[in-house]
């Protein structure tokens, strides 16, 4: 029940429209219900009549005195004719309209279903995401939406229609004769058995083919990402094999489901041939003793055959809905799911200079310390960096300014105030991020480096942007030259190439607190030292924050910090800590022993 109330939620700005498909619904079925009902009185007052019995019996009597015509004459057979085509074409008519309308809705459920995965997608912090594998996140925004909306839109206009029909065709039936409930009364029980056994199996199938299905997902996505990597290694055929393997488990799973299906239909159908059967075997002796009359009995079998056949969609749609039960769970969880990182519901805003401190800052991911005892004053303009061996903190560091993370002990604070008593808007809009993992969208180069303000940014913003990371140079070799668009991740660029157009992108948004996270790694010596001379010449009056491995990133630095598992083991300028001959002189002079320190050779043919 939790499932069903957890999609009534988004389903009940459409129940006024489904009640209108419903009505609609009612009205094709009761001119489906009177159809059989005119056929038996053309039977037995056209072809069959016998006026001992016919003004007393059968439903329709009341329709039979001269106002259509007299019995057998052609008046009145053209006329049950005309009414018979007018329940036709009503039906036809009112099956569109309810078709049409619940189709809609269910459209617009699945819609709002996947903008809402999509936000809380974004919403969630980077932690919770991680709990869900990329296959899982796509057959949850993709597959279960359009699943899940089935229930509310298709299956249960069709249990409503099911039980409908069953429950007036009962009613007809016990109107002609009770006689005639008895096949289905009989039937009912080893029904109930079968589909209860039916609905229990499936279920358990349907969540391992979702399962494979996300296995599959998630496989392609990794060889599309890695495809490179793949190709390099010349493991083709080891990808293969491992596609094959999540193919054939769904395959084996599907096969199974089309036999659980055929053996259950199989069971339904003879359930309806007895049906049938046996009520026309019963009519036949209540015809044959006078109880009913012959057109009665071709309406009761076509009721008794409504009521089987209605029976088994009712299987069907329980069977399907096993399966959108299933893909409903998994959305549930994933939209109720609580980000790590809280908004505060507060209005209060950082100002246009931030003043940046952590104090004694701690942080635990998982069951590692990550952080511990972190004390460092950022005021406004100041230029930091951050040093540190690989697995050092560096990166957790840089992620707690602007709440990716959140401290689990001191605090981060901007102006005096908590970072997490800020909307995380608010803290977020300060800083500009270039990651050391690049990420650039299948799109052009310029919508690439205008992503932070894509409706107000000018063309010449986007180049000077570019200028600045010095991105302009190899930018106008391409063809396009701006409007060239590039791969998924950056694909067709070298990794320089694509660090100094994340560099723009980060530049243009206009933050007052820049964070350069090894975002020169990829860069040799002397493109390094004129991104970093660039960006301080047009950004002097900004804060600037790199994390590094070379020592010439930070050389110039107002304060550098060198960290060992988590804590501050060195601070100060890098004529102190060369001096203080520990740590960072260690790495200064390896790397200026093994050249690393001397830009004279690098950077001569540059693009």
């Amino acid at each position: 029940m939790d499932i069903f109330r957890f999609g009534m939620r988004y389903w009940k700005k459409y129940v006024p429209l489904s009640l209108l498909a419903k009505l609609f619904s009612l009205i094709a079925i009761l001119c489906d219900i009177a159809i059989p009902l005119i056929d038996a009185a053309i039977i037995d007052h056209i072809f069959s009549y016998d006026p001992a019995v016919a003004e007393s019996d059968g439903l329709l009597s009341f329709l039979f005195t001269g106002a259509l015509g007299e019995p057998m004459s052609w008046q009145l057979f053209l006329n049950l004719a005309l009414i018979l085509m007018g329940l036709f074409l009503t039906r036809i008519f009112f099956l569109y309209c309810k078709n049409v309308t619940f189709q809609w809705c269910g459209l617009r459920m699945e819609c709002t279903l996947r903008e809402l995965t999509y936000a809380k997608l974004l919403e969630l912090d980077g932690e919770t995401v991680s709990r869900y594998n990329m296959g899982e996140l796509l057959t949850t925004m993709n597959r279960d939406t359009i699943i899940f909306k089935e229930m509310y839109s298709r299956i249960f206009m069709n249990l409503f229609d099911s039980v409908l029909m069953i429950v007036i065709s009962v009613a007809v039936l016990a109107a002609l004769d009770v006689y005639l409930l008895i096949i289905p009364v009989i039937i009912t029980p080893f029904f109930v058995v079968a589909l209860t056994r039916y609905l229990s199996r499936s279920r358990k199938l349907f969540r391992a083919i979702r399962d494979g299905y996300s296995a599959i997902n998630l496989d392609v996505q990794e060889n599309i990402s890695a495809v490179r990597i793949v190709r390099s290694f010349a493991a083709e055929e080891v990808e293969l094999e491992k596609f094959d393997g999540y193919n054939r488990r769904v395959y084996d799973l599907s096969v199974e489901e089309v036999r659980l299906s055929a053996k259950y239909d199989s069971i339904f159908i003879g359930f309806q041939q007895i049906g049938y059967v046996g009520t026309v075997i019963i009519a036949v002796l209540l015809v044959l003793s006078g109880n009913i009359l012959l057109g009665s009995l071709t309406a009761a079998t076509t009721y008794v055959t409504k009521i089987i056949s209605h029976i088994t969609q009712i299987s069907r749609s329980c069977f399907r809905m096993q399966n959108q039960l299933v893909s409903g769970g998994r959305l549930k969880k994933f939209l109720t799911e609580e980000s790590a990182i809280p908004d505060a519901p507060s209005a209060l805003v950082a100002s246009v200079r931030p003043h940046i401190c952590l104090q004694n800052v701690s942080l635990t991911l998982g069951e590692k310390q990550v952080l511990r005892g972190i004390d460092l004053d950022i005021p406004f303009g100041k230029k930091v960096g951050v040093m540190g061996g690989t697995g050092s903190g560096k990166s957790a560091l840089l992620k707690t300014l602007s709440r990716i993370f959140d401290v689990t002990g001191g605090a981060v604070t901007i102006d005096g105030h908590d970072v997490k008593e800020y909307p995380l808007e608010a803290v977020r809009s300060e800083y500009a991020y270039v990651f050391q993992d690049v990420f650039l969208f299948s799109n052009t180069i310029d919508a690439n480096i205008a992503f932070a303000r894509p409706e107000d940014c000018s063309e010449e913003e986007v180049t000077e942007a570019a200028e600045i990371a010095q991105a302009a140079r190899f930018i106008d070799r391409f063809e396009e030259g701006y409007a060239t668009i590039i791969g998924e991740r950056g694909m067709g660029l070298s990794g320089g190439q694509k660090q100094r157009i994340s560099i723009a992108r980060a530049i243009i948004k206009g933050a007052p607190v820049l964070i350069l996270d090894d975002a020169s790694s990829a860069l040799d010596m002397a493109t390094e030292k004129r991104v970093l001379a660039s960006i301080k010449a047009h950004c002097p009056d900004k804060t600037l924050v790199i994390a590094a491995h070379r020592v010439s990133s930070v050389m110039d630095c107002d304060e550098i910090i060198y960290l060992r598992d988590g804590e501050i083991v060195e601070r100060g300028t890098a004529e102190e800590l060369i001096a203080q001959n520990g740590a960072f002189a260690a790495v200064w002079r390896l790397q200026m022993n093994d050249g690393q320190l001397d830009d004279s050779s690098y950077g001569k043919g540059e693009i």
